[in-house]
This record gives C-alpha cells, sequence and structure tokens, in this order.
C-alpha cells in the first residue's frame, strides 16, 4: 500500500515538472525573437481615452457634493464634455439635454489603457 503511494506520487510529480520544464525552454528560446520584433509605436505615446460613464445613469449635481441639488441625469448614451477635475468629482456639460453640473469620478472616469510592452 505504502509503496503504490509512493509511486502515485513519483508519477504525479513527474507529470507536473514535465510541462514546466518545457515551457520554460520554450519561453528561452523565443525572447531573442520577441525583442528584435518590437512594435515601432508604443502605446504610451498615444493619447488618453475618453471620459465614459461607467453606470446605467448618474445624477448631475449642482455642486460637487452628494447632498447638492439634481438637476438632472447623465445616462450611458449620453454625449458629454468633461470641463475639469476636483477631488473625485467630474464637471460636465451634457451635449444631450444642455445641463452643466458635477457628476462623481466613481461613475465618470477615463478607461485606463493596457500596454503590453
Amino acid at each position: 500500500m505504502r509503496s503504490t503511494r509512493i509511486a502515485i506520487s513519483a508519477a504525479m510529480l513527474g507529470a507536473l515538472a514535465l510541462p514546466v520544464l518545457s515551457a520554460t525552454t520554450a519561453s528561452a528560446a523565443t525572447v531573442p525573437t520577441a525583442a528584435t520584433a518590437a512594435p515601432a509605436v508604443s502605446c504610451h505615446n498615444l493619447p488618453p481615452l475618453p471620459y465614459t460613464v461607467h453606470a446605467k445613469a448618474v445624477t448631475i449635481r449642482s455642486k460637487a457634493s452628494s447632498k447638492s441639488t439634481a438637476l438632472g441625469v447623465l445616462y450611458k448614451s449620453h454625449k458629454f464634455t468633461v470641463h475639469k477635475k476636483s477631488g473625485n468629482w467630474v464637471y460636465i456639460t451634457d451635449k444631450t439635454t444642455g445641463v452643466k453640473g458635477w457628476v462623481p469620478g466613481t461613475y465618470v472616469y477615463r478607461d485606463v489603457r493596457l500596454c503590453l510592452d
């Protein structure tokens, strides 16, 4: 019983070690090729992504405070312009309705560009 358990453990370790060893040799072989085929344009030089609404709807407020007067609602489908930021609040103009006001930066922000160098 004990020798069977040892044999199974050795077989499992061998099965686990084989893919790891082959992966390290394969990745070591492709490193020089990947270094010579670098992209001509780095994504760090690209302009920042636009602001987008990351909720179904966001309340537009008169001041940068959650207790201030609600002026309107900014929906995902609305077009809007960002004028400035203050803390975690963004001052916008909703082009669809013409309402200007503050929205929380928790829901209106720029996506982060993913650069795979």
